[in-house]
């Protein structure tokens, strides 16, 4: 039987091989374009070559190209080609961004560490054109670093270009530990509450912050009514030395992200108790005033109440009080339970005569009683000067803006002027 006619096998295979084979060509061609350039580029410098013999090729004879006349294997060594070239390309012209500032920063805390309640609402608002921040713009990470390469002992390390490197307090702020610490409070129904730890350790002790004595005269000044302005809380952590003590309005939304924030960049904090003043109800601190003739249980609904807004802060200072404070038995059930808790009392210099049995202290004098800088600067000035007579001094003062402005303004040059500024829980004492 005659065999019929022989079906010749196509060799150009399926779908994915000719795709394949279609993107290597292309980019062969996008390969000789840019050869093209290179050459054109080159011909001018090269030196003249004798014109071309033309070569006579017998019938049915092929170039002599070897393996690479292969469509796929001429594809795949113009490619690798391409890719040593750019190699050596940035071999020789060096990393583009070696010259930028590197920041290393230690994530050690941040595995266990949970967003503090408020940070949303510590964040300034959005500038015009910016894009509204969500919730979904920062998540931190549940999950531990999978490697730590290098142990920098939680410190930032920033190196700057010309081989300049900063660390330790220049770098992180001087930042104070993250609050709460463990053991030294008590979950309650509106939050954690302070309490004395099991190794009699308090927080009194524990959230102020650490300072070391130079043998000048020491001053220390309050900043309060701090969390209602955002622009102004900004400012007065931002723009005020850490050892300036800040103070805290408890009404104020997202407190503990304030707080925070605030001993991140090296500033110990306190607390205002808003207490009765003898104008009430003309002036009204709120509704969680401490009166002077409240019911004792009353009294501390409200203490701990105030006291339960946030963790982190090492004392208490009054907010208004003329007449709370002038009351023994107020004053004796506010006392005890600050005791109690292990945490200190500032006041503005109202209860000077006022002990307890608690670290005290009380401010010299207000140095923004008037709302004018020169007189903001003769007081921050007289403080200064009963630093130098007494051994130290207290000064107490509101975020307004011309205060931070003249406060930023008379520390920047207290050290040469033979003074020491220190945080306020420097000066506090046992009465």
């Amino acid at each position: 039987m005659p065999a019929g006619p022989r079906r010749r096998r196509s060799r150009r295979g399926g779908p994915l091989r000719q795709t394949v084979a279609a993107g290597f060509f292309g980019f062969i061609n996008q390969l000789t374009r840019l050869c093209g350039v290179v050459s054109s580029i080159r011909v001018p410098f090269a030196k003249p070559r004798p014109p071309p013999q033309a070569a006579s090729l017998t019938s049915g004879q092929k170039p002599a190209l070897g393996p690479f006349a292969h469509p796929a294997i001429g594809a795949v060594t113009a490619a690798g080609f391409f890719v040593a070239c750019a190699a050596a390309l940035v071999s020789l012209t060096g990393n583009p961004k070696a010259g930028a500032p590197v920041v290393r920063l230690s994530l050690a805390h941040l595995a266990d560490t949970s967003a503090p309640p408020g940070w949303r609402e510590a964040l300034p608002s959005e500038t015009p054109g910016e894009a509204p921040f969500g919730a979904a713009t920062v998540e931190l990470s549940a999950n531990a670093p999978a490697e730590a390469p290098e142990d920098n002992g939680g410190a930032a390390i920033i190196t700057i270009s010309g081989d300049t490197r900063l660390d330790g307090p220049q770098a992180t702020g001087a930042a104070l530990a993250p609050a709460p610490i463990a053991g030294l409070f008590t979950l309650s129904a509106g939050g954690p509450l302070p309490i004395v730890g099991v190794d009699g350790r308090t927080s009194a002790q524990a959230y102020a912050r650490p300072w070391a004595a130079d043998g000048k005269p020491k001053v220390a000044l309050i900043i309060g009514g701090l969390g209602l302005n955002a622009k102004t809380t900004r400012e007065a952590i931002d723009g005020l030395p850490p050892d300036v003590t800040l103070s805290f309005v408890p009404y104020a939304e997202g407190l503990q992200g304030w707080i925070d924030m605030a001993r991140a960049a090296g500033h110990e904090v306190l607390l205002e108790a808003p207490m009765e003043p003898k104008d009430f109800p003309d002036n009204d601190p709120g509704p969680y005033t401490l009166m002077a003739d409240g019911q004792p249980q009353e009294t501390m609904r409200r203490l701990d109440w105030l006291l339960s807004r946030a963790s982190g802060y090492f004392g208490v200072t009054n907010y208004l009080g003329s007449k709370f404070v002038q009351v023994p038995a107020a004053m004796s059930l506010f006392e005890a339970d600050l005791r109690q808790r292990g945490l200190a009392f500032i006041d503005d210099g109202s209860a000077s005569r006022v002990g307890g049995g608690i670290p005290r202290a009380s401010a010299d004098r207000i140095v923004d009683d008037q709302l004018d800088g020169p007189a903001i600067e003769a007081q921050l000035t007289a403080l200064e000067t009963q630093a130098s007579r007494a051994g130290q001094a207290l000064g107490s003062g509101f975020a307004y803006p011309i205060t931070l402005q003249e406060a930023a303004h008379w520390t920047q040059g207290l050290a040469g002027r033979g003074i020491q500024l220190v945080p306020a829980s420097a000066l506090a004492t046992r009465r």
